[in-house]
C-alpha cells in the first residue's frame, strides 16, 4: 500500500510593512482552510509568513527590527492558526524570525503536526546577504545583520507518516542541503523563500530568478530521490518585487504542481512518499555508489582551495 501524502504549498502575496500580526494570521488561517477542502493533510507557509521581509531596511541597533521577531512560539498572535490546525486535523509549516530568551535571532521553520503540536524545528543554515549598511543599492539584503547562522545544521522528523525535512530560502540553492537531508533519509523537504527579483551584486543573474529556482530544487530532488516543496511570498512587497513561483516537485525531477500567479493561494498534490524508493534504490542507492573517502574538501574547508594546496 502507497504511503500518499496530500500537500498544500501556501503562497503568500506581500505583507505590508505595517500589517498586524493579527491580520497576517488570518491570512494563513484562510489558506489553511483551503487546502483543508482539498484534502490537504499539511500546509506549507513560505519563510518569514508572518511579517514583511524587514532585512530590506537597516537600522543602527541590530535590535531596531525586534518587534517583527517571535520570543515564543505559538504567541498569543499565533495561537489561532494552531487553533484552527488543530480542529481542521491538518499539519503546517511556518517560518518566522525568532527572538530566543537568551538574545539569539534565527530564520526559522517550525513543523506542527495535526493536533497543533510543533514536531520539529529549523533555523536557516545559509545566510546570504550582507552585514554591512549598503546605500548604494535600490534596496538592502541585511539578512548577515539581523539573523545568525544556525548552530544546529539540518535534521529530519518522522511525521505524516514519511521522513520530513526542512530548508529556508538559501539553503536551496546548496546541493549539501540535500545531500545531508538525504543521507538522513528524507522523503519530503520544505522549503520557505523570500526571494527579490533583482540581485543587486550581478544584475545579469535577474532574469534567470524563476530558472534557477527551479533548478536546484528540482536537482535536491533527482538527486536525493525525494519529494520537495518550495513555497514562496512573492509579488512587490513595498516596493521589491519577489519570485513566486511556488511548486511542488516528484523525485524525478518533474514539477507537479505550480503557481502561475502571485498573491495569496495554494497548489497542492499527492505525493507518493513510496515514490522516494524508485530512487534512493537504484540511481542514487547511496550505500552502493557513494564514494564519501573522495568528497574531503566539502566537509574540510570554507572557501575554494587551489588545487595544489589540496594534494
Amino acid at each position: 500500500m502507497s504511503r500518499e501524502l496530500h500537500v498544500g504549498a501556501a503562497q503568500l502575496g506581500p505583507i505590508a510593512r505595517d500589517e498586524s500580526r493579527a491580520a497576517v494570521v488570518e491570512r494563513l488561517i484562510a489558506l489553511l482552510r483551503e487546502g483543508a477542502s482539498r484534502g490537504c493533510r499539511l500546509i506549507v507557509f513560505p519563510e518569514l509568513a508572518l511579517t514583511t521581509f524587514f532585512p530590506r531596511w537597516w537600522t543602527e541597533d541590530p535590535g531596531g527590527h525586534d518587534h517583527f521577531y517571535e520570543r515564543e512560539m505559538p504567541s498569543a498572535a499565533t495561537q489561532p492558526l494552531f487553533d484552527e490546525a488543530r480542529r481542521l486535523g491538518v499539519g503546517f509549516c511556518l517560518g518566522y524570525a525568532e527572538l530566543t530568551a537568551d538574545g539569539h535571532r534565527y530564520n526559522t521553520y517550525v513543523l506542527v503536526d495535526e493536533s497543533g503540536e510543533i514536531v520539529g524545528r529549523y533555523r536557516k543554515v545559509h545566510i546570504p546577504g550582507h552585514d554591512e549598511h549598503e546605500p548604494w543599492r535600490p534596496f538592502q539584503h541585511l539578512e548577515r545583520r539581523y539573523f545568525e547562522e544556525s548552530p544546529d545544521g539540518f535534521g529530519v522528523h518522522d511525521a505524516f507518516g514519511g521522513v520530513v525535512g526542512m530548508a529556508l530560502c538559501n539553503d536551496r540553492r546548496w546541493p549539501e542541503t540535500y545531500r545531508v537531508l538525504g543521507l538522513l533519509g528524507v522523503e519530503l523537504v520544505l522549503i520557505g523563500y523570500n526571494t527579490p527579483l533583482h540581485y543587486a551584486p550581478d544584475p545579469d543573474q535577474n532574469p534567470l530568478q524563476s530558472f534557477h529556482n527551479n533548478l536546484v530544487m528540482a536537482s535536491g530532488a533527482y538527486q536525493n530521490g525525494t519529494w520537495v516543496v518550495g513555497v514562496a511570498k512573492g509579488g512587490v512587497e513595498e516596493g521589491v518585487e519577489s519570485l513566486s513561483h511556488s511548486q511542488i516537485i516528484a523525485p524525478s525531477g518533474q514539477v507537479v504542481a505550480q503557481a502561475t500567479v502571485s498573491g495569496d493561494l495554494v497548489v497542492s498534490a499527492v505525493c507518493d512518499l513510496d515514490l522516494c524508493r524508485h530512487y534512493k534504490e537504484t540511481l542514487f542507492d547511496f550505500g552502493r555508489y557513494r564514494r564519501p573517502e573522495h568528497y574531503g574538501l566539502i566537509s574540510s574547508t570554507r572557501g575554494v582551495v587551489r588545487r595544489s594546496e589540496a594534494q
